[in-house]
C-alpha cells in the first residue's frame, strides 16, 4: 500500500535529536579522529551528508561481529565512515573505498592519517568501473554502500559479486523519509536538494527493492532510522 509523505514537524526533528543525543553521551565515547574529520571535511567545504555518530559505531560493530578482515566501501566522501569501519578490524585487515571526486579523496586521504588509520585505501574514479575491475577471487567480508542512489541496483549485483557467502551487504538511504515508499513522490519536485537531488533517488531505491523481492541468493531488510536530519534507514543483506 502506498503512503503519503507527511514533512516532519520541527519539534519532532528536535525530539529525534535529543533522543540520539542522550543515547550517544552513555554509548559514543569521543574519539578525536572521527570527530576532527568530520571538522575538516566540513571546512573543506564538503556536505554534511556522513553517516552520524551512532550509525559509524555501529558499522564498526558490525565489522567487529564478523571478524571481518576485507571490507569494501562504495562512497568515501570526507572518509568519517571509513574510519568508523576501519576501526572494526584487525591490523592486518583492510578497507578499500571508492570516491568519483578528486577532491574528496584528497580531503579522506588526510582524514586518514590524522585519525592514523594504515589500512584503509581510497581508489579514485567512477565506481560501476571500479567495482567491474574488482576479482572475485579475494571476496569481501563486509560492503558499505552510501553513493549516488541510481546506480544502487548496479551497486548491489556487484557487491553480491565480491562479497564472500554469509557476507554482509548494508546500503543507507533507502527510506528518505520517507519518499521510496510514497508512489506519488516522482510527480512531485523534491522540496531538499541537498541529500536526494532528483527522483532518481528513489527510482534507484524501489529498482532495488524490486530486485530483491525476486532474489533466492540473500535475505535482506531495512532498518528505519530517526535523528536530527529526519527519517531515513539502512538496508542489511546476507548473501546466502
Amino acid at each position: 500500500m502506498a503512503s503519503t509523505i507527511v514533512e516532519i514537524p520541527q519539534a519532532v526533528l528536535e525530539t529525534f535529536a535529543r533522543s540520539e543525543e542522550y543515547h550517544n553521551s552513555f554509548l559514543l565515547h569521543p574519539d578525536g579522529g572521527s570527530e576532527q574529520a568530520l571538522k575538516h571535511s566540513a571546512e573543506n567545504g564538503l556536505p554534511p551528508i556522513a553517516v552520524s555518530g551512532s550509525q559509524g559505531k555501529l558499522l564498526k560493530l558490525v565489522a567487529l561481529t564478523m571478524g571481518a578482515k576485507r571490507v569494501l566501501e562504495v562512497g568515501t566522501l570526507g572518509g568519517y565512515s571509513t574510519i568508523c569501519l576501519a576501526q572494526g578490524l584487525p591490523e592486518d585487515g583492510e578497507v578499500i573505498t571508492l570516491e568519483i571526486s578528486e577532491a574528496h579523496a584528497k580531503v579522506a586521504r588526510e582524514n586518514l592519517v590524522k585519525a592514523g588509520i594504515r589500512n584503509a585505501r581510497v581508489v579514485v574514479g567512477d565506481a560501476n568501473e571500479s567495482l567491474r575491475g574488482l576479482p572475485t577471487e579475494e571476496p569481501f567480508d563486509l560492503i558499505f554502500v552510501d553513493a549516488d542512489k541510481k546506480s544502487y541496483p548496479h551497486y548491489f549485483l556487484e557487491a553480491k559479486r565480491l562479497v564472500r557467502k554469509r557476507g554482509v551487504i548494508i546500503i543507507d538511504n533507502v527510506v528518505q523519509k520517507g519518499r521510496v515508499a510514497d508512489e506519488s513522490f516522482s510527480c512531485r519536485p523534491n522540496p531538499s536538494k541537498v541529500v536526494y537531488p532528483d527522483d532518481s533517488s528513489v527510482e534507484g531505491v524501489r529498482t532495488l527493492l524490486r530486485m530483491l523481492k525476486e532474489d533466492k541468493e540473500v535475505e535482506a531488510t531495512t532498518i528505519a532510522t530517526a535523528d536530527e536530519k529526519g527519517y531515513d534507514g539502512f538496508m542489511y543483506a546476507i548473501k546466502l
